[in-house]
């Protein structure tokens, strides 16, 4: 074992070398040294706004659903280790990942049957373009290349997803020009709760029937937009985005990484429209924050089509495809998901949320308040003071990464009553100072 570092010492060499997410190097702020983490709580290596530990509001981005150091998954960790941590998947394959396959088939809307195993959430974006991309051209319409998207979205950080996230005033504006042009019709309305609008349901059916000729498919985060804006719509507008793709013959695409596995208050946030695309595409929760991968579904005409192609495989294989050790940490945390009574612990957040972020609305600065299902957003009229909302975060004793001009939250399932209100009471608390 190398000798241990000090705090100070830890974080010179993280300014030094370390690139962290959405920053420059070296870094503008230093960043708080986790030292061990436990349930919901992040154990500080030193004290920072007097507190040396801190309620984990962010779920570590959507993924930790069953808190830290969780026993049924170290346990599953440990078992798996002392068999194999990894094998290739090509020409191989082994018990993890034909389970795990197994259960994503079985949870999932009734179509999707066959499952491509990726590294991560934008990984498994990128194939599922490819694979609408190859099925168009198995069919001998090459033409079909293009996607269309609503604005406002999300779908990650590698090529082809960053072409369907949010062209104007998002992260990745920069590559205008030089990413593939995609078709975006307007952001949805706003509201889980409200009727359709009929007139942004036409503006819909128009887009995708005018670029029929020429449309793949249609990708969209179902019920959430996640990082493009913490935005909610109805459920309704995904109906008639399956309707609109069955007249005119284009694939639908859901990008379920954020959304999946409960966050909504639906096992998918596909589940509260009753619709099944595609394909899907899965991460984050999938194993419960331990370990990266995710999943691409499809339905058998979809790899039908790829296989009576010209070239009859999907051309894609990561390194760590199916990884044993990611496998069976993900089969065990959806199995941990599923015997509890998962429904009502989101239930039970959003209750929470919903009482302790009310008196945000008050606060000066505040634009809107809106909750769904373990997640909870304050939005402000303003770009965030990322410093100092931070701090005033960690003043309350919680972590929470607050971003453009929104301070949210998407608590682990296990997050007791207690530490939600603290929580509330930290977003109140950045809200004031933002």
């Amino acid at each position: 074992m190398p000798e241990p570092l000090t705090p100070g010492a830890l974080l010179a060499l993280d300014r030094q070398h370390v690139w962290h997410p959405y920053g420059p190097m070296p870094g503008k702020a230093a960043p708080l040294l986790v030292e061990s983490a436990s349930g919901v709580r992040l154990r500080l290596a030193e004290p920072v706004e007097g507190r040396d530990e801190l309620v984990d509001g962010m779920s570590s981005w959507w993924s930790a659903v069953h808190g830290y150091n969780h026993p049924v998954l170290n346990d599953a960790a440990r078992g798996q280790l002392e068999r194999m941590s990894h094998v290739m998947f090509g020409g191989l394959t082994h018990e993890p990942a034909v389970r795990l396959a197994k259960r994503l088939v079985d949870i999932t809307p009734e179509p999707l049957q066959h499952v491509f195993l990726a590294d991560s959430g934008s990984v498994s974006v990128e194939v599922a373009v490819k694979m609408c991309l190859q099925y168009w051209r198995s069919l001998g319409k090459p033409r079909k290349q293009r996607l269309l998207t609503w604005r406002g979205g999300y779908h990650g950080d590698t090529w082809q997803p960053m072409s369907v996230c949010d062209p104007d005033g998002g992260m990745h504006e920069l590559w205008q020009g030089v990413l593939p042009r995609q078709i975006f019709a307007d952001a949805p309305p706003a509201g889980f709760d409200a009727a359709p609008d009929e007139a942004y349901a036409a503006h819909l059916r128009e887009l995708i029937g005018r670029h029929a000729e020429e449309l793949a498919a249609v990708i969209v985060e179902p019920v959430v937009q996640g990082a493009g804006g913490m935005s909610f719509h109805s459920p309704g507008y995904l109906r008639v985005l399956r309707e609109a793709c069955d007249e005119h013959g284009v694939l639908l695409v859901f990008d379920e990484i954020a959304t999946g596995f409960g966050r909504t208050g639906a096992l998918f946030a596909a589940d509260h429209a009753g619709v099944a695309p595609d394909v899907m595409c899965l991460g984050k929760a999938l194993t419960g924050g331990y370990l990266t991968l995710a999943a691409t579904l499809c339905t058998t005409a979809v790899a039908d089509g790829i296989s009576r192609g010209a070239l009859p495989v999907l051309a894609h294989g990561p390194t760590f495809m199916g990884n044993p050790l990611a496998a069976a940490v993900a089969d065990a945390s959806i199995g941990l998901l599923l015997s509890q009574d998962w429904e009502q612990e989101v239930k039970r957040i959003e209750t929470g949320l919903r009482d302790g972020l009310a008196p945000a609305a008050g606060i000066a600065g505040v634009r809107e308040v809106r909750v769904l299902g373990a997640i909870g957003v304050v939005q402000l009229d303003h770009e965030v003071d990322m410093a100092a909302t931070t701090r005033a975060a960690v003043r309350e004793g919680v972590w929470l990464r607050p971003f453009r001009d929104l301070i949210y939250t998407m608590p682990p399932y296990i997050t007791g009553d207690e530490d939600v209100a603290r929580i509330c009471a930290a977003v109140c608390a950045a809200a004031r100072e933002g």
